[in-house]
């Protein structure tokens, strides 16, 4: 299912951390994006459930949808990459999953199942000492 969520996202920028040196040090590039679902007119309360559980670890104290992103060096490179995560995250959420239906064993696969089996127990017994015994 395809919602874009982007007009409804508050963007907070923050500076980036690891390497970089002064362009890390002076530059704010790393966006943090906030969507309150809840408050959201463009999803229904049944998927907001959904989003809810499913989304459960990336959902902040006050029920905001929280995505960053870090990996590009511009804010606006950034900031684009967390509209993209945030859509494909709600995106998968909102799939349904297709229930399966158990299905029967063919004859056929009976057969060779039972076929592997006697080779398997065949192999076995071909590995075992002969007894004086047995001749």
């Amino acid at each position: 299912m395809k919602i874009d969520i982007s007009p409804e996202i508050q963007f907070q920028t923050a500076r980036s951390g690891g390497k970089g040196g002064q362009n890390v040090n002076k530059v704010e590039t790393m966006v943090e994006g906030r969507w309150d679902f809840r408050a959201s007119v463009l999803v229904t309360e049944e998927q907001q459930h959904i989003i809810a559980e499913k989304l459960a670890n990336k959902i902040t104290e006050e029920g905001l949808l929280l995505v960053k992103s870090q990996t590009e060096r511009s804010q606006l490179g950034n900031k684009q990459e967390v509209i993209r995560k945030m859509n494909q995250l709600v995106g998968q959420a909102l799939v349904k999953r297709k229930i399966r239906r158990p299905t029967k064993p063919t004859a056929a696969s009976k057969e060779k199942r039972i076929e592997s089996k006697k080779k398997q127990t065949f192999n076995k017994l071909m590995r075992k000492k002969i007894n004086r015994n047995d001749y």
